[in-house]
């Protein structure tokens, strides 16, 4: 299934800023970064509760936002992309 992750993570500190960069650590550890704050994952439910729990235990849910939304097995057709930044075939194989 296919999940597309965003954060908001408060770094007027130095605690806020090492949030930020474990939770993008996390997240490009499970998927793709597609702006900023924001991944495009194509997890199994394992792996998707591993992810879950890792972020969770991150975050400071008093500061920070955290939000996932579960697009499916089905994403391919409710995904549209324009303008910079090319479409990446998540599924295949990446090299960098």
């Amino acid at each position: 299934m296919m999940i597309l992750v965003t954060y908001d993570v408060v770094t007027t500190d130095r605690q806020g800023r090492k949030r930020l960069r474990r939770l993008a650590k996390i997240c490009q550890n499970y998927g793709i970064r597609v702006q900023n704050s924001v991944f495009e994952c194509v997890v199994d439910q394992t792996e998707y509760a591993q992810m879950k729990i890792k972020m969770l235990d991150v975050i400071n849910d008093r500061e920070d936002s955290l939000r996932i939304y579960h697009l499916g097995k089905n994403y391919q057709t409710k995904v549209e992309h324009f303008g910079t930044k090319e479409t990446i075939a998540i599924e295949e194989t990446l090299i960098f």
